[in-house]
């Protein structure tokens, strides 16, 4: 096995040990919780460049991904994911994300995310 293929099982073993101390931390110890929360991690990690490409696209000009706070970038990432990879109604999903930025996001965090994720859903003809 070369270092790469070395490296890779480490990270898969340390996600995997986070994954559980979080799940430890929060008392969840539903299987299908703990398989989803695993899914949509490796959905967004196997389809990064694409999802930051969609985001990208979508913003202002004169912003940059740079700028997203990591709330609401990681709330884009997860709408994403589920709207591309996971086929879930776009309306469902963003009007959850939406309702997670409005408690763990800043005051503009629910609007900012509801306007990049329309223009993605308006791009790619997902209504």
């Amino acid at each position: 096995m070369n270092k790469s293929a070395s490296r890779e099982l480490a990270f898969k073993l340390l996600y995997s040990i986070e994954i559980e101390l979080l799940c430890k931390a929060n008392e969840i110890e539903d299987k299908t919780t703990k398989e989803y929360m695993r899914e949509i991690v490796e959905q967004v990690n196997n389809n990064k460049e694409e999802i930051e490409k969609l985001i990208s696209n979508n913003l202002k000009s004169g912003w940059n991904i740079n700028r997203i706070s990591k709330v609401n970038i990681t709330l884009l990432k997860l709408a994403i994911c589920e709207m591309l990879y996971r086929d879930l109604p776009y309306k469902i999903v963003v009007n959850e994300v939406v309702e997670l930025a409005k408690s763990y996001g800043e005051e503009s965090s629910p609007m900012f995310v509801n306007g990049v994720l329309a223009s993605i859903i308006k791009q790619n003809n997902m209504m």
